[in-house]
């Protein structure tokens, strides 16, 4: 995390010109404007994901503008999805002006002149993502912007922010960093391609954004044994039907998969715990085998040997691990 500025730790006479100076150095702006006749608070934050990123501020009373100048001298390159926190705030660009309200999310155009302020303590988290990465014509992202509401994918998008931003300082310092802002401007061009009309991009898009949540719901949920096509697709607000059609285009052979993943968890732990007193009926169903004979028919279908004398190996420290790979894993 850059913590570009908290105007906690300076005195109140330095606290104007910190704040311009963080705001137009974290995000496009060119002119900030403080409210008078009130304490300036605020706290600016950028999280880094890859190429895309985090910018989170929260301030008092507040005027960002991307004036027409900016825009011409310095061409923006990144698209801004920006959710509105406390209170409500006001978005202006040259042909529209509207009030944006507490968790509402709007694509805002940083490749126009713009005004977003709020009157009182306010703030907004914003994810940034690159455009050249987006592959999506500026003039398909601004008609976007005046229908985002009415996407099929508003809330998962606004949800994905919110939570993005809420543990941004952790998830921004893991091994998958990068691929979280990957995963996000995927997201976002779907965002922008589901308002754009029933294109065959737009569905190539849809479904290919489709596939990574399935993806990683499956990792967030093989422990669970009744984890299949049904519960996936009902969580995801698809029907299954809609789910294997998809699955099939992508090539993606699910309950083969999800069994694949689990052996290999399963294979991971007891190499792992070789040298405690587990059991493998216990490694079984800590990963979604509702019956031991099942999954050691399966082990030993997949690794050539009984999950029994894999453990024996592995507590002899004999074998090479790596060089079992489990035979159909997508």
């Amino acid at each position: 995390m850059t913590v570009l500025l908290d105007t906690a730790q300076l005195p109140l006479t330095e606290r104007r010109d910190a704040v311009t100076s963080a705001v137009v150095a974290g995000g496009v702006m060119s002119r900030v404007t403080l409210d008078d006749g009130e304490p300036v608070s605020a706290r600016v934050c950028v999280w880094e994901f890859g190429t895309a990123a985090i910018f989170q501020l929260e301030s008092s009373g507040i005027s960002v503008v991307r004036t027409a100048q900016a825009v011409r001298q310095a061409p923006c390159e990144f698209v801004a999805i920006a959710q509105h926190g406390v209170g409500s705030g006001q978005l202006s660009t040259e042909s529209s002006s509207r009030t944006v309200r507490s968790g509402q999310t709007e694509l805002c155009d940083v490749t126009q002149p713009f005004e977003y302020s709020w009157r009182g303590n306010g703030g907004t988290r914003t994810l940034q993502v690159p455009i050249d990465e987006l592959a999506v014509p500026i003039d398909v992202v601004r008609r976007a912007g005046e229908h985002l509401a009415s996407s099929p994918l508003y809330g998962l998008v606004s949800r994905h922010i919110h939570d993005m931003a809420k543990d941004a300082e952790a998830l921004s310092a893991t091994a998958v960093a990068a691929s979280l802002g990957s995963a996000s401007t995927e997201l976002i061009r779907a965002l922008i391609l589901s308002v754009a009309g029933e294109s065959s991009a737009a569905r190539e898009v849809l479904e290919h954004t489709l596939i990574t949540q399935v993806r990683t719901y499956v990792r967030q949920h093989l422990g669970d044994p009744d984890l299949g096509p049904d519960a996936i697709a009902a969580a995801l607000a698809v029907s299954t039907r809609h789910l294997y059609r998809v699955c099939g285009n992508a090539q993606l052979h699910l309950e083969q998969w999800i069994i694949s993943s689990r052996l290999e968890r399963a294979r991971m732990e007891l190499s792992q715990t070789a040298a405690h007193s587990v059991t493998i009926s216990t490694v079984a169903r800590r990963w979604g085998f509702k019956d031991p004979t099942h999954f050691a028919r399966r082990f030993r279908a997949a690794y050539g040997m009984p999950p029994s004398q894999w453990l024996r190996t592995a507590q002899a420290e004999h074998g090479d691990n790596e060089d079992l790979v489990p035979r159909g894993d997508c």
